[in-house]
């Protein structure tokens, strides 16, 4: 592949919001996407070309998508690693990130254990795989401790808080492939959005994530920290970047501990929910990022154009049902609020729907700002 534009084909494992806001970033840069994803009509198409439907871990859609692309990449970690090296090797299609940066992040000990062997700063672990090895954890690491399982875990899910093996049990049910974490005094939540070039990197601005439920609601930027403590944050980042192989951004989640200390969390490699503000807050956003950065073309410019705000729009508590978006006459109103809808037809509980953006030159009215457009916003049954 050259990295000469345009007529360049950029094809896409997964169809959600990531895929389509990859598809929107691509088409000024004169790149077409094609996407692979199980659900018809996904949220990525349009603006992908078009969608191969199929199952992320069907080789067979993964070769016949990498056999009509200039080169392939992923939006959501249910890719199989092993199907896209393989594809890789007998297409010659580039793959990003490559399939071993995949297989150190969809699986949280292996990426806990690889960042503890390159001196990465984060907090004491185990890997459980029975209940006496739960047992020792609890009396290593303290009790109660965080239990994650391994594989498959996303915006909270397969994290649960444990005090005793009964508590694991009811959780988890078999105590085996999970990993035990001490729980981390952090004064706040921090993720840094990193990017692999050709030849180069690029680590954006810190931001803040506030979150309930473990699912995240709103990413401030700069965060709300000292200067030396961002600086920190950016230097771990940048050595995250080193341990792995492809091309690509990565979304870094990191604490920031009550005395200072700065620990990773847990790595994405795609674009991240926290990076969204860059589409509007930054000079070249996270998503035009990882297409430059897939493509092998020279990054663009990561800095901040003004104090940003974010507020994700999630699914209500009622049950999964088609719905419309009420209220965007209000939203789209207010001076400087941005919205952005995925597609998605139906709304379920904590399910990302969209985002809504803010910037200017203080973050904390942007903050009360974003959190009043968000409000503006509600579910209505399905347009007919």
């Amino acid at each position: 592949m050259t990295n000469s534009l345009p007529e360049t084909t950029l094809g896409i494992v997964g169809g959600g919001q990531l895929g389509r806001m990859l598809g929107e970033a691509a088409s000024p840069l004169g790149v077409e996407t094609v996407v692979l994803d199980p659900t018809p009509d996904c949220p990525a198409f349009p603006p992908a070309a078009d969608q191969i439907e199929a199952a992320f871990d069907d080789q067979s859609a993964v070769q016949a998508l990498a056999e009509r692309v200039d080169a392939l990449t992923l939006e959501i970690e249910l890719a199989d690693p092993e199907s896209l090296e393989s594809v890789a090797e007998s297409t010659d299609t580039p793959v990003h990130p490559a399939p071993h940066d995949l297989r150190v992040t969809r699986d949280k000990l292996t990426e806990k254990e690889t960042l503890d062997a390159a001196g990465i700063p984060v907090a004491p672990y185990r890997g459980v795989d029975s209940a006496a090895e739960l047992e020792s954890a609890l009396a290593e690491l303290g009790s109660p401790l965080m239990l994650k399982a391994r594989t498959g875990g996303y915006d909270g899910r397969g994290n649960v808080v444990v005090d005793s093996v009964d508590a694991a049990t009811a959780a988890f049910g078999s105590l085996s492939g999970l990993v035990a974490e001490s729980l981390v005094d952090f004064e706040r939540e921090l993720s840094v959005i990193g990017v692999r070039g050709a030849g180069e990197t690029a680590i954006y601005p810190v931001g803040e994530n506030i979150h309930e439920e473990e699912i995240l609601r709103e990413t401030l930027v700069p965060a709300r920290t000292t200067e030396s403590r961002r600086e920190r944050a950016s230097e771990v980042a940048r050595s995250v970047l080193s341990v792995f192989e492809g091309r690509g951004v990565f979304g870094i989640e990191l604490f920031e501990t009550s005395d200072g200390e700065i620990l990773v969390n847990e790595i994405a490699p795609r674009p991240h929910n926290s990076g969204h503000y860059t589409i509007e807050g930054a000079v070249t956003s996270q998503f035009e990022q990882h297409v430059r950065a897939v493509l092998g073309l020279p990054l663009g410019s990561t800095a901040l154009r003004e104090p940003t705000a974010m507020a994700n729009l999630l699914g209500d508590s009622g049950n999964s049902r088609p719905v419309s978006l009420l209220g965007v006459d209000d939203l789209l109103g207010m001076d400087g609020v941005h919205l952005h809808w995925y597609g998605k037809r139906d709304v379920r509980p904590l399910r990302k729907m969209g985002h809504v953006t803010v910037t200017g030159s203080d973050l904390a009215a942007n903050h009360e700002r974003v959190k009043a457009a968000r409000e503006t916003l509600r579910f209505g049954p399905a347009d007919t």
